[in-house]
């Protein structure tokens, strides 16, 4: 993972994305350069509070996330039979289903509304210490390890799954539904939706799944807590590798822990429900972090491509795509990224070959014929149904055709006009737009896929992308909620169709007309603010002779006595002003950038 610039031995340098401010500016969003250590802002007492408050609402909404599943089964946690003494623990409160709902609606709302808040504060110059962030989102994910999955009931196929390896059967022919029958404990426990389908999922991923149910044995509930074990150290290695890497940026740090590590949507979904997306990103991660500027043909000293770390890269990228074929997306980035350089290509394209071939051959063509299956072929809550319910249809005709079309549109424009990443790692940029794009538009899609986008947004430069990813994954967040099988409780009347053809579609559709209209106009940053003096600026230009002298002059704001010095944007009330300035001796009349 490259973290020295391969020019001058140093800290990797940050990219400047389009839009961001004048050179001499931090990162996007930062402040600028020289107001603080490593090109920081210091804070006011506006993002201090700012900040106190993401953290408040983040802490709470761990805390709901974090009792729901310890008071045991109830509409968003499994039922399982007990495990012994060891885990998964919970204390059986048996919860009404109204109660776990709305608690859970709450967490996540005040969960979103605490990563917002949290990513404004870094932009304002709030900094906490990243060593207290880390630790909380290890604690808060070990602690959801061992407490019995919720959100979902995915974790019990797996163990299914897992169970049938473990007994020397085949996940890719045998179905959950026949293993109950055979009279297999784990089988009892498979849940009804999914009781007829075999393994959807690539040989790494039931390997995975086999070796938890060695360990967890005939036992339900702890075939499914080694399998939150793994997600739960696959994600603490994201949070640690991010924190490694992104320390010479103090900002970018604190942005990635918001969007990653403390993101309390991205802690249910892939932590407390034990989804195996967790693994696949913590994998295709660490592939893309590999990939350094000399690796792809960029390096200033000149230095060679390493064929062991583009191998390192390739094998890593197959692994991912290896528990999930969607994740080959992140090797098709490490290829645009490397074009330059056909040995780093090469490289990569044998490393993951040697990962995919001989799984796939030890299987046989059950598991290949995976790759071509998807039962019904969009999700209840794609908004391709927005545009064919008024005709009278559940989704438009030729929908698999009409997805990859725009799938082809939509990526293309992101290669294109998607913000420059961090030249550090190049693999990034090209990896995050075609993923972004095919969440974006595919009609198949959970909430606990974004894992593929977050971990790579995390490694991007500031801008206003962070929105729409943010409300697309909030979004589909609060429509899995609670998470097990069946209608809402009937005090929520039709709230649920509600949500399903018209909310969470509309909220997909205008994810993806902000993320295209962000890369037709540019306007990926904000502007910043430069002060009042800016509102004489269409008077100036129109008498351009008097009106430039008058503009000029210093502020002046109004006061009992008269007429005084006015402090601009960003000036504090004791600030100096910069030698030379014309200003001197009226104190607070220069502006950071602008002198």
């Amino acid at each position: 993972m490259p973290r020295v610039h391969p020019a001058t031995g140093g800290p990797p340098p940050i990219a400047r994305s389009a839009g961001t401010g004048p050179a001499g500016t931090g990162p996007a969003g930062t402040g600028p350069a020289g107001a603080g250590p490593a090109g920081t802002t210091p804070p006011g007492a506006g993002a201090r509070r700012l900040g106190r408050v993401a953290l408040a609402c983040i802490g709470f909404s761990l805390l709901i996330m974090i009792v729901v599943p310890a008071a045991g089964p109830s509409k968003a946690v499994v039922s399982v039979p007990r495990a012994g003494l060891g885990p998964p623990w919970w204390i059986a409160l048996h919860p009404a289903a109204w109660l776990v709902a709305v608690a859970l609606w709450v967490a996540a709302l005040a969960g979103t509304g605490g990563v917002v808040a949290g990513l404004v504060a870094a932009r304002r110059g709030w900094r906490p210490r990243a060593r207290m962030l880390v630790a909380a989102a290890l604690a808060a994910a070990a602690v959801l390890a061992v407490l019995p999955p919720a959100g979902s009931t995915d974790t019990l196929d797996y163990a299914a799954y897992g169970r049938m390896v473990a007994i020397g059967r085949d996940p890719y022919v045998m179905t959950p539904e026949q293993l109950r029958l055979s009279g297999d404990p784990v089988g009892a426990a498979a849940p009804a939706p999914w009781e007829t389908k075999h393994s959807l999922y690539g040989p790494l991923a039931t390997i995975e799944q086999g070796t938890a149910a060695i360990l967890g044995g005939t036992s339900a509930a702890r075939i499914t807590f080694w399998l939150k074990v793994w997600n739960a150290l696959a994600f603490a290695l994201v949070v640690l590798a991010l924190d490694r890497l992104l320390r010479p940026d103090p900002a970018g740090r604190l942005r990635a822990h918001m969007l990653w590590s403390l993101n309390p949507l991205l802690l249910w979904g892939l932590v407390a429900a034990g989804h195996v997306d967790t693994v696949a990103a913590a994998m295709g991660f660490l592939a893309l972090a590999l990939v350094s500027p000399s690796l792809v043909g960029r390096g200033e000293a000149g230095g060679k491509p390493s064929v062991p770390a583009g191998l390192a890269a390739g094998a890593l990228v197959g692994a991912a795509a290896d528990i999930k074929i969607t994740f080959v997306l992140f090797g098709l980035g490490i290829a645009l990224a490397a074009r330059r350089s056909p040995r780093t290509v090469l490289a990569a394209g044998a490393g993951a070959l040697a990962v995919l071939v001989p799984s796939y051959l030890w299987f046989g063509p059950p598991a290949v014929a995976v790759l071509f299956y998807r039962d019904a072929g969009a999700t209840s809550d794609n908004f391709y149904q927005l545009f064919s319910r008024p005709f009278g249809l559940a989704r438009p005709p030729d929908l698999l055709l009409v997805a990859v079309l725009l799938l082809l549109a939509v990526g293309w424009l992101l290669l294109r006009r998607l913000p420059d990443g961090a030249p550090a790692w190049p693999a990034v940029r090209p990896a995050l737009a075609l993923s972004l794009a095919w969440l974006l538009v595919w009609p198949f899609q959970r909430p606990w896929y974004d894992a593929m986008v977050f971990c790579l947004l995390a490694l991007f430069p500031a801008s206003r992308l962070d929105w729409p990813v943010l409300a697309r994954l909030a979004a589909g967040t609060l429509y899995s909620m609670p998470g097990m099988p069946g209608p809402l409780p009937a005090v929520f009347f039709g709230l649920l169709p509600l949500e399903q053809r018209v909310l969470v579609p509309l909220a997909r559709l205008a994810a993806l007309l902000a993320v295209v209209a962000l890369c037709l106009t540019g306007a990926w940053q904000a502007r910043r603010w430069a002060g009042p003096r800016r509102r004489w600026a269409g008077p100036c230009r129109r008498w351009a002779g008097p009106c430039r002298r008058w503009a000029r002059r210093p502020l002046s704001a109004r006061t009992p006595a008269g007429t005084a010095p006015a402090r601009a944007a960003y000036a504090s009330a004791d600030a100096r002003p910069a030698p030379g300035d014309r200003a001197a001796g009226r104190p607070g009349t220069h502006r950071p950038g602008h002198g």
